[in-house]
């Protein structure tokens, strides 16, 4: 497997308590996101390095940076249509280059004035951004916020077929670690290393409400 892992309990330690933060895996090029699909979409997407065959861009697809979150959404590989965990590689530069296009899913967590104009950016924009809470292994919420970002449109286009690095098949890992996770067996877990991820640009930082 590609992705660098380090065990949980290690990760859990130094990782913030509260507050919405991006974990995730990444260097000075790339970052790593998480989607999880039916077989035969998932199995041409990691042969063929982008997806197509099963894959809709009529509805909106949700990429996660944070590993544990995608597990907690997929039960760890368990519900239907979600039986095949895919690590993505974007470059970072496309991956903020989303983000500063976002729109908050909700008017309470956006900037905008009036709820008229935040469904109107709403109706204008190709990705919107959400927080939820962040998950322990065993799947109960954390008071830190986890980011999921959608995509539709031209930019799920782009994403789905032009802007993707490189996409690894990581179910077998994801069952293996599943094992140690229902005999609630944390400390012999091991998950993809993760830190907080930094954007490039102050303005975006502001802009996602990071915690400092």
């Amino acid at each position: 497997m590609k992705l660098f892992t380090e065990p949980y309990m290690q990760q859990a330690a130094r990782w913030p308590r509260s507050g919405q933060c991006i974990l995730a895996q990444y260097d000075d090029d790339s970052i790593i996101v998480y989607q999880a699909y039916r077989p035969e979409t998932g199995h041409f997407a990691a042969q063929h390095g982008y997806f197509d065959d099963g894959f809709s861009l009529n509805r909106m697809s949700w990429i996660k940076p944070n590993f544990l979150w995608m597990m907690y959404r997929s039960g760890w590989g368990t519900k239907e249509g979600q039986e095949v965990t895919l690590a993505i590689r974007l470059r970072r530069s496309t991956f903020e280059s989303i983000l500063e296009s976002a729109v908050a899913s909700s008017f309470a967590a956006s900037r905008y004035e009036t709820e008229a104009d935040w469904q109107a950016a709403v109706g204008r924009s190709d990705v919107w951004l959400q927080w939820d809470p962040d998950h322990h292994p065993s799947g109960a919420k954390l008071d830190r916020r986890a980011i999921q970002i959608g995509l539709r449109g031209e930019t799920l286009t782009h994403y789905a077929r032009e802007q993707i690095l490189d996409i690894e098949d990581i179910s077998e890992f994801v069952a293996q670690q599943r094992d140690y996770v229902s005999k609630k067996d944390y400390t012999s877990l091991v998950t993809p290393r993760e830190t907080v991820y930094p954007p490039g640009q102050a303005d975006l930082a502001e802009k996602l409400r990071l915690a400092n």
